[in-house]
């Protein structure tokens, strides 16, 4: 039994999938299957059950991979206190962030990533809530900011900030503000489920006898914003989302009340790997990028202690 056989291991067993761990971490299908294979006979266990949708844990394989997450964390923490030895953090860090969150902290995040952590090395992922939420259980990468994440056993979140929602309109559109009752009359350009907007603007409406009228399903905040411009719809979109826009003049928006409507920020990590020192590190970064970051620009946002 080798690393890179519990490793690989590791990534068929979260991925579900041969092709997708292939995939992940650029080794041929086939020399995956080996290794894998070799550690099966060497243990004499059936690790995975495999059929044509991909694979599924064995109890023998349930068992391992708990153990081989914690060597292989254990591996990272070896590393990084032999790095600590030379005076710095190390290793590789992935962040997940949303479309509209990449664009106001990307450079901010890893401008103080490079100054505080140099030894350390941080991969960006953009990506909706929802696909960076599969990641972070999936162990494609180790931390990411979703809004409204779904309670999940295999995740752990924590909320660092509260934003309100906004109707969006054309910039003819008067401001102010406008009820929660009124948005369910409009029609609106909203993305597809499970879009963490999408299901919070469908739950609270629904909590007041409402459902949303729907013109078109798209997902992309531009292309959302592109056609409330072109006259199909309002939208729901964070203040964010629109200072984030090529022309955010173009645009009106009402803040939505009684009951108001505001998304959740948070910070997600594995709960079936423990963090490294270094990850521990670049969460309270993140954390600390966006609390500044978001804080500083009207329309403003309320903070969560």
């Amino acid at each position: 039994m080798d690393l890179k056989q519990l490793e690989y291991f590791v990534r068929v067993a979260e991925l579900g999938s041969f092709t997708r761990a292939s995939i992940m971490i650029d080794v041929a299908q086939p020399a995956l299957s080996r290794q894998v294979r070799q550690l099966e006979v060497e243990l004499r266990q059936n690790l995975l059950t495999r059929n044509g949708r991909g694979v599924t844990l064995t109890d023998a394989g349930t068992l391992l991979l708990a153990h081989a997450r914690g060597i292989l964390h254990q591996i990272e923490r070896a590393k990084e206190d032999l790095g600590r030895m030379r005076g710095a953090l190390a290793g590789r860090v992935a962040v997940g962030l949303p479309p509209s969150i990449a664009k106001r902290i990307a450079v901010p995040l890893t401008r103080a990533f490079r100054q505080q952590l140099p030894d350390a090395r941080l991969a960006i992922t953009e990506a909706l809530s929802s696909a960076l939420q599969e990641s972070v259980t999936a162990g494609r990468i180790d931390l990411a900011l979703l809004y409204n994440p779904a309670p999940s056993a295999d995740v752990d979140s924590v909320v660092i900030l509260e934003e309100d929602l906004y109707l969006v309109g054309p910039a003819t559109q008067p401001g102010g503000e406008v009820s929660l009752r009124e948005v369910a009359s409009q029609p609106l350009v909203i993305p597809t489920q499970p879009n963490s907007i999408r299901m919070l603007v469908e739950a609270e409406l629904a909590n007041i006898g409402c459902r949303p009228a729907i013109a078109m399903e798209i997902d992309g905040v531009a292309a959302i914003l592109d056609l409330v411009i072109d006259g199909v719809g309002s939208a729901v979109l964070s203040s964010n989302a629109v200072l984030t826009a090529p022309r955010p003049e173009a645009f009106g928006i009402r803040r939505i009340v009684d009951p108001p409507l505001r998304s959740r920020l948070a910070l997600a990590v594995s709960s079936q790997r423990p963090a490294t020192l270094t990850q521990q590190a670049v969460l309270e970064l993140v954390r600390e990028v966006v609390v500044q970051t978001m804080n500083a620009s009207p329309p403003p946002v309320s903070v969560l202690s």
